[in-house]
């Protein structure tokens, strides 16, 4: 089992870095493409395209942070989980109110918040067991 805690962090860095490059190609070439790449996204919502597409530079600098299990990775990636919720549950009231959209979007979006609640887990529980003897005592005894 300690085995698979230790190769967890870096499993997790790697796909928050891959995710990360094919999400920044992906939404560079959607939004600054030519004509047939924008045709190709259909009715996709704008907002929510820009979001993943910066999301992506982000989800890079998670996924280095974690391979070099550095704690500030894992408040960027409890970031993305949160503000991916966010813009989906905005995409939800754009479908609700009527708006165009791609199914599509919706399994994106699904996907992106399932894989960044994982690494989220999977960085939470790393940092957690590797907080510096008598921080967690520090904290409770005041």
């Amino acid at each position: 089992m300690s085995r698979n805690r230790n190769l967890s962090l870096p499993i997790a860095a790697i796909v928050a870095l891959l995710f990360g490059v094919l999400t920044v190609f992906a939404g560079g070439r959607a939004l600054f493409g030519g004509a047939e790449a924008r045709a190709a996204v259909g009715n996709a919502v704008p907002f929510v395209l820009w979001f993943n597409f910066l999301a992506g530079f982000a989800y890079i600098l998670a996924g280095i942070g974690l391979f070099a299990q550095r704690r500030p990775a894992l408040w960027v990636s409890l970031a993305i989980l949160v503000m991916t919720g966010l813009v989906f549950m905005a995409f939800g009231v754009h479908v609700f109110l009527g708006g165009a959209y791609e199914m599509r979007t919706i399994g994106a979006m699904t996907l992106r918040t399932g894989v960044w609640g994982v690494i989220s887990a999977v960085a939470w529980r790393h940092f957690r067991q590797s907080a510096p003897a008598g921080a967690t005592k520090a904290r409770h005894s005041g």
